[in-house]
């Protein structure tokens, strides 16, 4: 099964997409530097190979079909009808700078009052292109959404002036590039961005001063979304500020601003617990942070290197964040979609994962195996917890979640893994689920119980 994606990557119209939208994003690349040549500064650690995947060229494009200049409903049809899309560069904490993008529903105005939601990457191969299939989704259903390659990653700098890296050489920055990717999310003309103030002339690049959608999002309702190293810094940061944590410490807001997550391998407790990413515990290095909000955590079956079970591995192994939740008496969901490898939610091409582009002909990548199961859950996790009566997603989101028998449900959970579920719908009824593909009979095992 894992063997899918990289057969279909194959064909004809995927290859000559990539190879083209390959060329076109190392050539914006270069055109960068050359206008700037501080890209390339001996203080940015940068070069044509550092970050990785800095040019988004060849596997780190993603799914090429999703970028302006691809016909199709998710290429140029998305960028002219249904999204404006703007870049930015900012600096971050540490004074290096930070290449993003932030989306918003082409139907939006001022004093829209959208929800809004942050997506991290995760390390090694993975900029923000790998995460697109989700930013996309999510502005079609409503959100402002940010995106953008933490330090040592993508397209922004590999290190600080200082020469403080960045990516898996200084994981941190995971969660203190999160903390200033929601500051600058959060910012607008009376409040600008505090990073660019403090780090002024560091370099001559023109900065972004304030999120250009700034009268589009509602500040009451930010979720956060991250993948391996991402998703341990999403499962930090929503927990800073709770009873005992360590202080929030971003600059804009006095308490912490997240209501919602969601961890693509996988959701980490405030004792250890991740599964499938970069670290399997918490460490005492780590600040302290608690189970605050409302997570869901989805993991992979086979992880970063999939081998088949030579014994069943224990079947409750992925639910140890879940039950760290449950014991916080906060909502959480945990599922293990079967078959899936780490790489099912960063869209890298090569790299071994379920069926992702089954048919690129189309001039899209839509169905597959393992990645519709993420989209739909992760859409319906936030639609719970973000959207207001009358907003797209709102009245049906409980239903979708608790979808068992549809085409994302127990049929596509993990019977190696136990997939499970503790948290109360709109009306206050608690759904509690120790095994979901096992079968729910009842789907409320708290005190207020309803029968299916």
């Amino acid at each position: 099964m894992v063997s899918e994606a990289p057969a279909e990557q194959t064909q004809t119209a995927f290859v000559t997409a990539l190879a083209s939208q390959g060329l076109t994003n190392t050539e914006q690349w270069t055109a960068r530097a050359t206008n700037d040549p501080s890209w390339l500064s001996p203080l940015s650690g940068n070069t044509p190979q550092t970050p990785l995947c800095t040019t988004w060229g060849a596997m780190c494009v993603g799914i090429p079909f999703q970028y302006p200049d691809s016909a199709g409903p998710y290429g140029s049809t998305f960028y002219t009808t249904d999204a404006t899309v703007v870049p930015f560069v900012v600096y971050d904490s540490g004074c290096a700078r930070m290449s993003g993008r932030v989306w918003a529903p082409a139907a939006s105005a001022p004093g829209s009052a959208l929800p809004n939601i942050v997506i991290e990457n995760g390390s090694i191969e993975a900029p923000e292109t790998l995460y697109w299939w989700a930013a996309q989704n999510l502005v079609l259903d409503g959100y402002v959404v940010l995106t953008f390659d933490p330090r040592g990653q993508g397209r922004s700098d590999e290190q600080t002036p200082t020469g403080v890296q960045g990516g898996n050489i200084n994981d941190t920055v995971f969660e203190t590039g999160l903390v200033d990717a929601i500051d600058f999310f959060r910012s607008s003309p009376a409040q600008p961005y505090p990073n660019n103030v403090t780090c002024k002339g560091t370099y001559p690049t023109a900065v972004t001063a304030y999120d250009p959608f700034w009268n589009r999002i509602d500040k009451s309702r930010l979720g956060i979304a991250g993948h391996s190293a991402g998703a341990a810094g999403v499962s930090i940061v929503q927990g800073l500020g709770g009873p005992g944590a360590a202080a929030y410490y971003g600059k804009l807001d006095t308490t912490n601003p997240v209501k919602v997550a969601v961890a693509w391998d996988g959701l980490l407790g405030p004792a250890g617990g991740q599964v499938g990413g970069i670290g399997s515990q918490s460490t005492a290095s780590d600040p302290k942070f608690t189970a605050r909000v409302p997570a869901m955590g989805n993991s992979s079956e086979y992880g970063l290197a999939p081998v088949l079970f030579a014994t069943p591995p224990p079947p409750e192994l992925h639910k140890a964040a879940f039950d760290q939740w449950v014991a916080a008496g906060t909502p959480v969901y945990e599922l293990t979609i079967r078959g899936s490898t780490h790489y099912d939610f960063s869209l890298i091409t090569g790299f071994p994962a379920t069926s992702w582009c089954p048919d690129a002909a189309s001039n899209e990548c839509t169905n597959g195996w393992a990645n519709p199961v993420s989209e739909y859950y992760t859409l319906a996790w936030f639609d719970r917890w973000l959207k207001n009566p009358g907003e797209i997603g709102y009245a049906d989101a409980d239903a979708r979640l608790l979808d068992d028998n549809g085409p994302q449900g127990r049929n596509k959970m993990s019977f190696h893994f136990h997939s499970a579920r503790s948290y109360p719908d709109r009306s206050g009824t608690m759904h509690v689920c120790s095994n979901i593909r096992g079968g729910c009979a009842d789907t409320g095992n708290g005190p207020n119980a309803r029968k299916r």
